[in-house]
């Protein structure tokens, strides 16, 4: 059992460790990985919470951490929610929060009134009740943390947290097997199988750590912590494997960890009646399931072929969004690429297009029969003062004095 309770400490740092590396990595590429990062970074808080309870014998630490439960463990609330958020993101691709998500919160902010009493607990009496805990782990059994306590048993509480996240799982489940279902007609992630990969593995390893968890927290209380918890038992290493997996899944995606885009297994078109027709170059035919280049690239000439055959621009509300949907790529590759590569807003790449559509007009000598407010608007700008601006921002001189070249 030392070797476990070793093992618990270590994923509970290495877990902290992968939730900024995946912050760090990916909080401005993909902001979906932002709630994976946090979902790691609260499975990796509650298995150190369990080491410090269970197997630090720090009165200090036990102290700290039993009595200060309303900051250091009501945020072990999100975790299913932040798994529930990251599947819904990735499969929709859009990480945005609606209002009606912020029921998901409550559970959280309940546990956290709940506890907040105990925080003021004088410190002489939280080191008593800790040194009692450390003697025996089994005194967590019996006393009462929080409010809720009064209530409910204690084991309920205990339960609560898990068979939340319990519900969560299967949740996330169920949308990605309705996904799965629909993936005739689903484009959000088209040809990218690694990721049906990582997300089965993903809530694979949450189904197992959490069952047994739920499992073990019941057990624990028919029979005592310190039997369950400190013997070795197919229940605890279930646990423990289910967090191994978890934690180390990611070093065999490091497209989820380092937020590098991936080329489909099949290339995406603009226009999907051009499949027929367009063929790729050699290269990226050759090279059509490596990282970065040759995705990335093809991301560009997607782009530009797409503005260039069907000029989206024109239309005053087309966005990022719609252009991720009329080419069949994830938008946060699309970002991805414009961030990273062409190191351009889309806005101003969306602009140029505009500019150069409203530049033709005219040379054709359309400035003779409109006016430019006119012109702007036949480009997809929505004011005068606008196209004004942009136009001199590209151009360096204003649309008037462009157009008082062609006019003569």
């Amino acid at each position: 059992m030392p070797i476990l309770k070793l093992m618990l400490l270590f994923l509970s740092i290495l877990g902290i460790f992968l939730s900024l590396i995946l912050l760090y990595f990916n909080a401005r590429k993909n902001m979906s990985t932002i709630y994976l990062g946090v979902f790691f970074f609260l499975i990796s808080l509650y298995a150190f919470y369990q080491y410090i309870l269970l197997y630090s014998k720090s009165v200090f630490l036990v102290s700290l951490f039993l009595f200060n439960i309303s900051l250091s463990a009501s945020p072990l609330y999100l975790i299913g929610p932040m798994l529930f958020w990251y599947v819904r993101s990735i499969l929709t691709d859009n990480h945005h929060l609606k209002k009606r998500d912020f029921w998901h919160f409550l559970p959280m902010i309940i546990f956290f009134i709940a506890a907040l009493p105990n925080v003021f607990i004088p410190w002489s009496t939280k080191v008593e009740i800790a040194s009692e805990a450390v003697k025996d782990v089994s005194f967590i059994q019996t006393y009462k943390a929080t409010l809720l306590d009064e209530i409910f048993p204690v084991s309920a509480i205990y339960l609560s947290r898990p068979v939340l996240v319990l519900g969560y799982t299967l949740w996330s489940i169920g949308l990605f097997i309705c996904y799965l279902i629909q993936r005739k007609v689903s484009k959000v992630f088209a040809r990218q199988y690694f990721m049906t990969k990582w997300l089965c593995l993903l809530m694979g390893l949450m189904l197992v750590l959490v069952v047994t968890q739920i499992l073990l927290i019941v057990k624990a209380f028919e029979m005592s912590f310190s039997e369950l918890y400190f013997t070795l038992n197919i229940l605890r290493i279930l646990s423990i494997t289910g967090l191994i997996g978890l934690m180390i899944s990611l070093f065999f995606f490091p497209t989820i960890l380092y937020g590098l885009p991936r080329m489909p297994e099949t290339p995406i078109l603009p226009n999907p009646e051009d499949a027929k027709t367009v063929t790729l170059p050699e290269e990226e035919r050759n090279n059509i399931n490596h990282f970065e280049s040759t995705y990335l690239n093809s991301i560009g000439w997607k782009a530009d072929s797409y503005m260039k055959e069907f000029q989206p621009y024109l239309q005053p509300d087309f966005n990022l969004a719609q252009l991720s949907v009329n080419t069949q790529i994830p938008v946060h590759h699309i970002g991805y690429y414009f961030r990273e590569v062409k190191k351009q807003h889309f806005v101003e790449y969306r602009n140029e297009w505009r500019i150069n559509h409203a530049k033709c007009l005219i040379k054709e000598g359309k400035a003779k029969e409109l006016t430019l407010e006119a012109i702007g608007k036949m480009s997809g700008f929505s004011s005068r003062n606008t196209f004004r601006t942009t136009f001199e921002k590209v151009e360096g001189i204003p649309p008037s004095l462009f157009a008082s070249n062609f006019q003569e």
